[in-house]
């Protein structure tokens, strides 16, 4: 078992060396002609001033929780404090490293579309791969890191506290980057889309739209760098979490049961090695046929589970067929695989309720011949809708999950829950790589439309682009599946830190503290939904009265006169100016209330966690569902159907997209962020609070 740790690392550095090996794939691909460069060094550099601008204010945010780490509790002198450090810096790198190359393969995809989907579907899933095995190398390294610097070689007190502080670092960055980053691409997103298309009937990504560099802009700091953190805090938790509930668990201990500490850690490598198997069968055909193109970006993502099953089940009965504490070596077996294809129907529910093929698209698609209100009611009763099946799936796989743990021994079944969630999240570097692949794809189109090529080129990477929003659903899908399964291995970890100290948590809604946490958990992700939202609103005014003033202002903008050029520059500002601004409040509700409530008292802290998790598990389903069917409902109808582009049904469509945008890309993604954020302080913090 003392192996298990750095097989770990080695299987992190293997999938970090791929991760390199894509990069240079990619880089050494032609970017096209001079004003195609032109298009991806603009976009390069406003997403690296955007980051640089981000990490440098989050530094401040991340350095003030280190001294509050190191100042409250003993554990954080000054080893809590450094782990969460690493957690945070291991994050912010990960985002940078994906965003970077994904501003450099936008142009490449375009040209490889020029000889079409066969060419520019590999490249765009090879610059997602970049940044899907960077996460995932750079959060499995790090904690297998943590886990050997402070569990076998210091063997520090209170290590396995340190250890979950990586994933506090890593839930920060996460928090911030994705508000920010959402409300930077969703107020560059509204502005082009309500002036430029509707007002002013110009296509997507017209390059006479003011706003449009912005918007692409913001594909990268938000689909790619955002969503990077975000599931860098998701693959880290859902680790992170068994570990630390396993120190708390009575029948475990480090001498007699040391497989059940480092059984995560083994999941995770068995996960990446089948992820790198994966990432190398995504092959695509001349097709562009919506399920052509996503049979083949699927391949790679079933063939990490099918291995990984398989992997699983052997890891199990090698690491515990002997074990004489555990009953049916199978039993976390079936928790961890059950996790596995309840993660994976998750996303089937995301992609049923967000693709073109299926009937709640198409629906909307319908129901916009109508206006934009029935747009917006349609794409709502279905974002609910899917909240049920979900919902459903993710109690099926608890239930599969705690029985599974049972039969491993009396005791364990929250343990069994806690490794499902790994389950889920166990072929991220695939799963991440099949979401960077929609924003390098969106990009590729932009470029296509604004360096003037031949409609064929955007016919190509717009197929890809629709299949992009629908991956990007499933990764979301599973990340708020895992989200739900970790969170509540982490307040059961809480929970039985609390019992350490001394204390017993009460969750009985008939005292008075817990019910009034209780609501006021549930409130939490409506309030913090609302304040992003309305951020994304206020931005975007401000780049609606921008572009409108520059069409008003330049002459022969509108008409597109060769001399009339746009000031893209003003358009990046505002996106970051207000991004910048309207991230800190909702991302420091997440960090501030769990600290406040716990100081106060802790049995309201307990139900304030409770709620959250459960309110904030459904927004998220329902708002990254609901998004991701309007948006797909407008490619459907700009597809040609109901009228195709600039028909009634396509405005209609416009504005429920634009509503769908900040939930799907702002609130929606920062949700399962939330739920985690907060159970990850009220763990780490347990101890000031008894």
């Amino acid at each position: 078992m003392d192996l298990v740790p750095y097989i770990a690392a080695l299987s992190a550095l293997c999938g970090l060396g791929l991760a390199a090996y894509f990069y240079r794939a990619v880089t050494k691909e032609s970017p096209g002609n001079e004003r195609m460069v032109e298009l991806m060094e603009a976009i390069q550099k406003g997403a690296r001033a955007f980051l640089h601008r981000e990490y440098r204010w989050v530094a401040g945010f991340v350095v003030a929780v280190a001294v509050l780490i190191f100042a409250l509790l003993d554990y954080g002198r000054p080893w809590g404090a450094l782990s969460y450090l690493l957690g945070a810096g291991f994050s912010a790198l990960a985002g940078f490293i994906g965003m970077d190359i994904a501003t450099k393969a936008n142009a490449r995809t375009t040209h490889a579309a020029i000889d079409g989907a066969h060419r520019a579907l590999p490249l765009a899933f090879r610059g997602g791969a970049v940044m899907g095995f960077t996460v995932a190398g750079l959060a499995l390294f790090g904690i297998s890191a943590c886990y050997l610097v402070f569990v076998e070689w210091l063997a520090i007190d209170d290590a396995f506290e340190v250890v979950t502080a990586f994933a506090l670092g890593g839930s920060s960055i996460a928090l911030f980057s994705r508000v920010g980053g959402g409300i930077y691409t969703k107020a560059a997103d509204v502005g082009a889309d309500l002036v430029g298309k509707v007002e002013a009937g110009i296509p997507e990504d017209d390059p006479r739209n003011p706003a449009t560099i912005a918007d692409n802009v913001g594909d990268n700091v938000g689909d790619v760098a955002g969503m990077g953190a975000d599931l860098f805090e998701s693959y880290a938790g859902s680790i992170i979490a068994p570990i630390a509930l396993a120190a708390f668990i009575p029948a475990l201990t480090l001498e007699d049961s040391p497989e059940f500490f480092v059984f995560p850690l083994a999941i995770a490598a068995v996960g990446m090695v089948a992820s790198i198997v994966g990432a190398f069968m995504v092959r695509a055909g001349d097709s562009l046929e919506h399920h052509q193109l996503a049979k083949a970006l699927h391949r790679g993502t079933n063939t990490a589970m099918g291995i990984t099953v398989v992997g699983v089940v052997a890891l199990c009965a090698v690491m515990f067929g002997d074990s004489e504490i555990v009953d049916h070596w199978w039993g976390l077996a079936v928790a961890v695989v059950g996790g596995l294809l309840v993660g994976y129907a998750i996303g089937k529910v995301a992609e049923i309720w967000t693709s073109s093929d299926f009937r709640p698209v198409k629906a909307i698609a319908r129901q916009a011949e109508t206006g934009p209100a029935t747009t917006v009611l349609s794409g709502i009763s279905a974002g609910m809708v899917s909240v049920a099946a979900s919902v459903s799936l993710v109690a099926l796989g608890i239930g599969i999950a705690y029985w599974g743990g049972q039969q491993t021994g009396e005791g364990l079944g929250v343990y069994g829950i806690a490794v499902a969630a790994i389950g889920m999240l166990a072929t991220t570097g695939v799963v991440v790589s099949v979401d960077a692949y929609g924003p390098i794809a969106d990009n590729a189109g932009g470029i296509a439309e604004m360096a003037h090529l031949d409609p064929s080129v955007r016919e190509v990477t717009d197929s890809l682009d629709a299949l992009g929003n629908t991956t990007a659903a499933v990764a979301k899908g599973f990340a708020v599946g895992s989200a739900a399964l970790t969170a509540l291995a982490l307040f059961k970890a809480f929970e039985a830190s609390i019992a350490k100290e001394g204390e017993v948590l009460s969750l009985d809604v008939g005292q008075v503290e817990v019910f009034i946490g209780l609501f006021l958990g549930a409130m939490l992700p409506f309030l913090f939904a609302s304040l992003t939202i309305d951020a994304v609103g206020r931005a975007a005014n401000k780049m609606i009265e921008e572009v409108r003033r520059q069409f008003r202002e330049i002459p022969g903008l509108r008409e597109g006169h060769p001399d009339a050029k746009p000031d893209y520059e003003r358009c990046v500002d505002i996106s970051t100016e207000a991004a910048l601004r309207e991230m800190l409040i909702p991302g420091a509700l997440a960090l501030v209330l769990p600290l406040v409530i716990g100081l106060i008292n802790i049995d309201a802290l307990g139900g304030f966690l409770a709620g959250a998790l459960v309110t904030g598990f459904c927004l998220a389903i329902f708002m990254a569902n609901a998004g991701g069917a309007w948006d797909n409902a407008k490619k459907y109808i700009e597809g040609g159907a109901h009228g195709g582009k600039g028909s009634e049904a396509h405005k209609a469509a416009v504005v429920g997209d634009t509503v769908g945008d900040p939930f799907k890309d702002t609130a929606g993604p920062a949700m399962n962020i939330l739920i985690k954020v907060m159970t990850v302080v009220a763990l780490i913090f347990a101890p000031a609070f008894v």
